[in-house]
């Protein structure tokens, strides 16, 4: 009998951990969910830079008493421009909307805002991505519902519209204003 040398065993043993690991992935009870770390703890801290007249983004801004909704954005992102309606939508309703202005530039920036409104009570700018990676944002858009004393209650990850908006976003929103 042929004795089969180690190393040909290695290839079909990755292939079964990799494969057993997908069908996990694949029966959980909500594979498109990607919950975020910070959920029930305190906000990471908010840096960056201040951006023309518009109010600088502080770590107070995030602990005022009330669910505030803090959106990381980006001028030259397409989702990020379909959620803006949602956004306005949102603050013109009294929600304290805050933004984090990712891998951009002033100019780019500015000129987004102007042309579709500004949501933001407050807004970050940060050019080189540093607070997008203490926050866990993977890409713009990513959206985080806070409680009032800067607890992390909910991510939502990608735009902001439609029914996903609805049967997402809106429910936490109202659950956390109740808590």
């Amino acid at each position: 009998m042929a004795r089969i040398p180690p190393l040909m065993l290695l290839p079909p043993a990755v292939f079964a951990a990799i494969a057993v690991t997908f069908a996990i992935g694949m029966y959980r009870d909500d594979p498109d969910n990607l919950p975020s770390v910070f959920i029930g703890q305190q906000a990471p801290p908010v840096s960056g830079e201040a951006l023309a007249d518009i109010p600088q983004l502080t770590d107070a801004d995030l602990r005022t008493g009330e669910v505030t909704v803090i959106n990381f954005w980006a001028s030259w992102c397409p989702p990020c421009r379909a959620e803006h309606p949602t956004l306005m939508a949102l603050a013109k309703s009294g929600v304290h909307v805050v933004g984090v202005d990712i891998l951009d530039t002033p100019e780019n920036a500015l000129a987004f805002l102007a042309e579709g409104g500004n949501p933001f009570a407050a807004l970050a700018f940060d050019p080189k991505g540093h607070m997008r990676i203490d926050w866990g944002v993977t890409g713009p858009p990513e959206t985080f519902i806070l409680r009032g004393d800067g607890t992390v209650a909910y991510k939502f990850i990608g735009p902001m519209i439609g029914s996903d908006y609805e049967q997402r976003l809106l429910p936490e929103l109202e659950k956390a204003a109740a808590e």
